[in-house]
């Protein structure tokens, strides 16, 4: 997956990924035209010019070099997170990752050239760390400002144990490490999800929407657990934490939900709308989710008593029916929309049979329950982002109608 990326519309000439004969939407790529995405005056390529740009860009001034620790940074989020702090400038990035293969790079690629760029000339490093190892994690965080602590690249799902040890267990050792190394800030990247139980909708919940006593999979309740411990680590020993929920995101290097899209277009499954299809939902470009982190570590900078250990929810702000999402990804890729309705129990009973024979199938579903994929499809998840807006003065760089146009080769 290291040298897939994504491709404007028009570049995308693979016929199996396009659907065969398919062919992207001219009306997606006029809009994306456009669009108010414009070049930044820190000469960042990708940046729709708003205001909140000024809580990031502060850091690429050059007056002030700090250090931070991107955990997981070879994963889907973590590389975005890397490619802007390079690009922002001011930083010195230590690219932390467990794959054997992260550090494999594709310099044709735009983000990974900046990355080739800024390990040739040391403003990034790479270290290979185990979360479940304290001894790597304190190597790598000595002497950093700040730890983002990311998805790991290659966790096995099917190990209940493996999945407790990497998530839950590095929690305790990420924070026990930045505590030994005298780091000043943890951010931690979780998810909406782990509000989210199935058994009702979720219309523009915020940070005072309590949390599901049982979980619809293990993963968003180990990461549920792993983001409480965070939290409680905030102020001991010197060490302020935050917590960030993106919604839904996605974006480049993306390894499950377009892709997901993807294998169920190919497998004949993409015509079928789960539920009514009326169900809302939000979506976080990566980007976003990136530029959230950096206005978190900014923020944490000062202590702000209303920052310090608390979730914030990050989204686009731009909240839409998720079948629509669905539609304009696939077409954008040359599929076709979904337009068959069909009952929920259906669903869920084909994507559990799936996931049965999945060995004979090209259809994957290696990282949630078939349960929960389905619940995300039929029921409505919009969050408020008004206390990340307010507290940690983020707001979206990057539109969806923008993020439309680039889309993951799989």
């Amino acid at each position: 997956m290291d040298k897939f990326y994504f491709k404007i519309i028009e570049e995308i000439d693979d016929p199996v990924l396009r659907g065969g004969k398919g062919k992207a939407k001219a009306k997606a790529k006029a809009k994306a035209k456009k669009n108010t995405e414009k070049k930044s005056k820190k000469g960042e390529k990708m940046v729709v010019t708003t205001t909140a740009t000024a809580n990031d860009v502060a850091y690429g001034d050059g007056s002030e070099t700090r250090t931070c620790v991107v955990l997981g940074g070879r994963g889907f989020l973590g590389r975005s997170l890397v490619t802007r702090l390079l690009r922002l400038g001011g930083w010195i990035v230590r690219v932390a990752d467990s794959s054997s293969h992260s550090l494999q790079v594709d310099p044709s690629s735009a983000s990974d050239s900046i990355l080739f760029a800024a390990l040739s000339s040391g403003q990034a490093s790479f270290c290979h760390v185990d979360v479940r190892d304290t001894s790597q994690i304190i190597k790598v965080t000595e002497g950093a400002d700040v730890v983002f602590y990311m998805e790991r690249t290659d966790i096995d799902t099917h190990d209940f144990y493996n999945c407790y040890m990497i998530i839950v267990q590095g929690a305790k050792n990420v924070i026990n490490s930045c505590q030994e190394c005298k780091v000043r800030r943890l951010i931690y990247n979780s998810s909406a999800d782990v509000v989210f139980d199935g058994s009702q909708d979720i219309l523009i919940g915020d940070e005072s929407f309590s949390c599901p006593g049982k979980f619809l999979d293990v993963l968003i309740d180990l990461k549920f657990q792993a983001e409480g411990l965070i939290r409680l680590a905030n102020n001991i020993d010197g060490l302020v934490t935050c917590v960030l929920r993106p919604s839904n995101a996605f974006g480049p290097g993306d390894t499950w939900f377009v892709p997901l899209l993807v294998n169920l277009a190919k497998s004949g499954l993409g015509k079928f709308i789960t539920g009514s299809g009326e169900n809302m939902s939000d979506f976080t470009y990566a980007e976003n989710v990136a530029h959230a982190h950096i206005c978190a570590a900014e923020t944490l900078d000062s202590r702000i008593v209303s920052v310090a250990g608390k979730a914030f929810f990050i989204t686009n702000l731009e909240p839409m029916m998720f079948w629509e999402f669905v539609s304009l990804i696939l077409e954008g890729l040359g599929y076709q929309r979904p337009f068959i309705k069909i009952p929920t129990w259906i669903v869920a009973y084909v994507l559990s049979l799936l996931q049965r024979i999945h060995e004979e199938s090209h259809f994957r579903i290696d990282k949630y329950s078939p349960h929960y994929i389905v619940q995300l499809a039929s029921c409505t998840t919009t969050f408020d982002c008004s206390e990340a807006q307010k507290h940690l003065g983020y707001s979206p760089i990057i539109y969806l109608e923008v993020s439309f146009c680039r889309l993951p080769c799989t």
